[in-house]
């Protein structure tokens, strides 16, 4: 009997397919994890820019519907009681950060007495949510 060598080769695991059963489990769970992103707020038409960045973590959404109105994670909330509800929220963690998102045929006076109101209760981290800008 002729002898080929293949019969005293030892078992190998190959790692090239075992990379990519790896890789494609990683994406998964990353597209898996991305889509389970809660969004608080209303739907509203945004406005637009150039330099909006997306941020997901724990955040208070405070909505101005196209009419002015008010909701704070669609809640319906008057300008008057706002600062109650957001207080609330900034009870239970302090450094929270807040999202306006104000349709962009919302009046600019409601949005800037938002502010005003987030600023005088002590609340710095506000920030207004926009569409990216198309090009």
């Amino acid at each position: 009997m002729i002898s080929s060598g293949y019969e005293n080769r030892k078992a190998r695991i190959e790692m090239l397919p075992l990379i990519d059963v790896v890789f494609l489990l990683l994406v998964f769970f990353i597209y898996a994890m991305l889509s389970m992103v809660v969004h608080r707020g209303l739907r509203v038409e945004l406005p637009s820019a150039s330099t909006s960045e997306v941020d997901r973590n724990e955040y208070i959404s405070i909505t101005i519907a196209k009419d002015n109105s008010i909701f704070v994670h669609k809640e319906p909330v008057d300008l008057s009681k706002l600062n109650e509800k957001v207080m609330e929220q900034v009870d239970k963690k302090p450094d929270i950060p807040v999202f306006i998102s104000g349709d962009s045929r919302a009046d600019l006076g409601i949005a800037i007495r938002v502010l005003d109101l987030l600023k005088s209760v002590g609340i710095k981290d506000v920030s207004f949510e926009c569409a990216e800008e198309e090009q």
